[in-house]
């Protein structure tokens, strides 16, 4: 059972909420989390027959013998209970941390949430393991920069915190707490019953008139599309359906939470940005599962390894960022028709700063020229480049040059 990032952020909402949603994927450590911040609490998980049938049938004695201390897991379940939740929260309003939600099908769950519980319910996402939770260190010092506004004082060069090879390790797994630990081939077997569940079980049961098997030809063709920019019909001519169709595979993914879409940074100083978005699968063990990638070997000797630890650093810091309290931050990428690209752009609170990553460990200067411009035209104090490289340092007046094992 490992310790979560967040777990210190859940239980402070608890004291401010009457109610707390945990989103996110299945098997990311949801109900695990859930169960360690509030142990005495009662736990229905709604996708056993009992445990629902106990509660649908007659929610108002329920709750009169349990108005507290409740842990509903898979939420999205039962659509009845919000309503049911609203009347009893609202029964003791000045109460707070009465109730645990945790959900996997984020557009039905929000749905549910935003029409009846607003006001009443924090809500949370949970991704997969994030490589300090793994190798059960704390949270790196490194996000404490982005909490005021961004400034060269700010940034305190340290050594990195993890190694080469135990980031390169955690990079080929991802963070699917089950798997890690174990061998390539439970890995393997793991993945293929994780996606026959999500295609058979949660997507089927979201959107019953899904055709699975273009959808399923949708989800590979994702896996070679992981950092590269979506070109909507070409999707829709390679799978077989029409245009519309892939909007909406790709509303489902994304609200899966298997899915990250980073739009275009368009701000009108730039004039020939591209305006497709780009994304990429979330975790990076899921990704080299799709792309049939089952050793470390082989995975750094494919062309998709730079896409891959790019989409895993960009999980990394989005997922530090969070857990170190940083909320309301905008994430883009950037590429103008020229050919100028970088890889991530973090707007919020701190300011704005443009974000580089490389697969390798050596940085040419000729690679850096994006970054220069993009400070120079924006007004920014600075950039950085990630890398696998060991030390942190300064570039040049510009660019900041931050190890992997920092994050």
């Amino acid at each position: 059972m490992y310790t979560r990032n967040i777990k210190n952020y859940l239980l402070d909402l608890m004291n401010k909420y009457p109610a707390v949603a945990i989103i996110g994927a299945r098997q990311v450590g949801k109900t695990t989390l859930a169960r360690q911040v509030a142990p005495g609490f009662l736990y229905l998980d709604l996708e056993r027959p009992a445990a629902y049938d106990r509660l649908a049938q007659d929610p108002d004695f329920f709750f009169k013998q349990h108005p507290n201390n409740v842990i509903f897991d898979e939420a999205q379940e039962l659509p009845a209970l919000f309503s049911t939740l609203r009347g009893v929260i609202d029964d003791d309003r000045h109460r707070m941390g009465r109730f645990i939600l945790t959900g996997s099908s984020s557009p039905q769950l929000l749905e549910n949430i935003s029409e009846t519980l607003a006001g009443r319910i924090a809500i949370i996402q949970l991704g997969t393991l994030k490589a300090n939770e793994y190798y059960e260190q704390p949270l790196s010092p490194f996000y404490e920069m982005f909490k005021k506004p961004l400034g060269k004082e700010a940034v305190k060069l340290m050594k990195p915190p993890r190694s080469l090879q135990e980031m390169q390790y955690f990079w080929f797994k991802g963070g699917y707490p089950e798997i890690l630990g174990k061998s390539d081939s439970f890995c393997k077997e793991w993945m293929i019953d994780y996606e026959s569940t999500y295609l058979n079980r949660d997507v089927a049961k979201l959107f019953p008139k899904l055709d699975k098997i273009a959808y399923r030809r949708f989800i590979s063709m994702l896996g070679k599309l992981s950092s590269k920019i979506l070109n909507k019909s070409e999707i829709a001519r390679s799978v077989g359906v029409s245009e519309p169709t892939i909007r909406q595979y790709l509303e489902i993914v994304q609200g899966t939470f298997a899915w990250r879409l980073l739009p275009s940074f368009e701000n009108g100083i730039t004039k020939s940005v591209v305006k497709m978005p780009r994304g990429h699968i979330r975790d990076s063990g899921l990704l080299h599962y799709l792309l049939r990638l089952y050793s470390l070997e082989t995975l750094q000797e494919d062309p998709i390894a730079g896409f891959s630890f790019e989409a895993f650093i960009i999980e990394e810091i989005l997922k530090g960022l969070q857990d170190a309290g940083i909320r309301g931050v905008d994430t883009y990428y950037y590429r103008t028709r020229g050919g100028s690209e970088i890889d991530l752009i973090l707007q919020g609170t701190f300011g704005l700063i443009p974000i580089e990553i490389k697969y390798g460990v050596t940085v040419l200067n000729r690679q850096l020229k994006s970054l220069n411009d993009f400070v120079i035209t924006h007004q920014l104090p600075f950039a950085m480049v990630i890398s696998q490289h060991e030390e942190m340092r300064w570039i040049n007046e510009r660019i900041l040059h931050v190890p992997a094992g920092c994050l």
